[in-house]
């Protein structure tokens, strides 16, 4: 156990508040450049895309999208916050870096996106239009499934 995770836990502070930042842009691109050739070649080429993801750091969505500085309260209120993304139409990998806790939990992003660039895109819009949501999502069960995999690559 982590020493943020084991002050929540002591401390009672819930868990999604242990998303203390303590790895900076370089670090986590430093493992970036170290892990996600290994996953490339490993998982190989989509064939839905000309070229495997590019990998992008950013600071939250808000700021990717528009460019504008935001209200962080709003922000951490809403659903829109994801940890990472795979931007279909740009062939992109996004990673929200102040969520990076650690190694494993960049592996498991990358490796959850990547599977998201392997999939199609039209079944992946089909199955939120036949019900199902994020949670029950079968591209988003393989892919977290995908996720234990992590230690392959660190």
């Amino acid at each position: 156990m982590g020493i943020i995770a084991l002050l929540c836990k002591i401390f009672g502070i819930p868990k999604y508040l242990s998303y203390i930042h303590i790895m900076n842009k370089e670090e986590i691109q430093l493992i970036i450049n170290e892990v996600y050739p290994r996953i490339e070649k490993y998982y190989g080429y989509s064939k839905y895309h000309n070229c495997t993801p590019y990998v992008e750091l950013h600071h939250n969505i808000y700021i990717r999208l528009t460019g504008e500085a935001y209200d962080e309260d709003i922000l951490s209120e809403t659903e829109c916050n994801p940890d990472a993304e795979f931007d279909r139409q740009e062939n992109t990998i996004v990673i929200y870096w102040p969520k990076a806790i650690n190694k494993k939990w960049i592996i498991q992003a990358l490796i959850h996106e990547y599977q998201h660039y392997l999939q199609s895109p039209i079944w992946f819009k089909r199955y939120y239009k036949m019900g199902y949501e994020y949670d029950t999502h079968p591209y988003e069960i393989a892919a977290t499934k995908e996720e234990s995999k992590w230690k392959t690559f660190a």
